[in-house]
């Protein structure tokens, strides 16, 4: 199996239990998560060789954190101690009409005060297949940013096949602040992946009519910006998750992928998710399958309905992490979406 490197922020999640309200919440149900972390966890469970690079504070909540990912086999001995403090997100999980909502708490967190003193770039990726990382993480800090281009560096070094989520975050930074950061970055990356919003405030392209609060999607403007991106970055593979919220618990998810070289374009099967128990991380479990199956060797269109089916499944399982197998995840793209019980 490849040997894959994530590195951003693993944070405390606490989220109010049974689609509560922060002002009704008596108590929050503990998880820990983080775009980067939640990729690794998947690939981990995919037997893939992950390794988790950040920075977490040298006490027991740092710990915490540390030991959920060793729960699940991710490596983690390039994770750093330093800084203050873990950063924390508060979910008030949404239903129906009402929508989710975060909160986060986590400036000068430890991964946002890290420097790229404190980390062996050329030893961590001196074995490694592919390194993935997301906007999230440069959105976090300025020295966050100056991080992330160092790894990148070193990755592109060392003939390291690199992937971004654009994952843009309103709450952490603007569009401007985004698009100046992001389109530097884009030189090291070879495969792309956002989703309509992403790419509109990351990288300033917009698809077409697309509107997914009325479900409406118009596939000839994701060609569009493909392949402009294509024309702008020399990605070898443009991604973009489609996702149609009818209602915070009903959504339809599908995605489609463009060849950057030969253009080719294809749209995956779409899955009708209702109801969603719960959508925080199926971004990155929809990253972790599309990276498991390029590394497979499989072609781009069967990447693709790895990816869109093993984050379909995500959306049924609480927290952060999609704790499915592959056998799991090509019963559900071969077909078996029954759903009936496995004796």
């Amino acid at each position: 199996m490849a040997k894959v490197v994530t590195m951003g922020e693993i944070m405390l999640r606490l989220s109010t239990p049974n689609n509560e309200k922060f002002i009704q919440a008596d108590e929050f149900d503990v998880n820990y998560g983080g775009g980067e972390a939640n990729v690794a966890v998947s690939l981990a469970n995919y037997c893939h060789d992950a390794e988790f690079v950040t920075a977490v504070p040298n006490n027991p909540i740092g710990e915490c954190a540390v030991a959920a990912l060793r729960k699940y086999n991710v490596g983690t001995k390039n994770i750093v101690r330093s800084g203050e403090r873990l950063g924390i997100y508060y979910l008030e999980t949404g239903s129906a009409m009402r929508a989710s909502n975060v909160v986060y708490d986590r400036a000068h967190s430890s991964i946002a005060t890290a420097t790229p003193d404190q980390f062996d770039f050329d030893a961590i990726f001196a074995d490694c297949d592919w390194f993935h990382f997301t906007g999230i993480t440069p959105a976090v800090s300025d020295s966050a940013a100056e991080l992330t281009e160092a790894a990148l560096k070193a990755a592109k070094a060392h003939n390291v096949t690199v992937s971004v989520d654009l994952n843009f975050r309103k709450k952490l930074w603007s569009s401007e602040k985004a698009q100046k950061v992001m389109t530097n970055l884009m030189q090291y990356v070879d495969v792309c992946i956002g989703n309509e919003e992403d790419a509109e405030k990351v990288l300033g392209f917009k698809p077409g009519k697309t509107d997914v609060t009325s479900g409406e999607l118009e596939l000839a403007g994701y060609v569009d910006i493909f392949n402009q991106m294509a024309d702008k970055f020399g990605f070898k593979y443009i991604i973009s998750s489609l996702r149609e919220s009818f209602s915070a618990s009903n959504n339809g998810w599908s995605a489609c992928i463009m060849d950057g070289e030969t253009r080719e374009f294809y749209h995956s099967r779409k899955y009708s998710i209702t109801p969603i128990v719960d959508r925080v991380g199926g971004g990155d479990s929809f990253a972790a399958g599309l990276i498991c199956g390029l590394l497979d060797k499989k072609d781009m269109k069967a990447a693709l309905e790895y990816a869109v089916a093993a984050s379909a499944l995500k959306h049924t399982i609480p927290g952060d992490f999609n704790l499915v197998t592959r056998a799991d995840v090509e019963n559900l793209a071969g077909g078996d979406g029954s759903g009936r019980v496995q004796r």
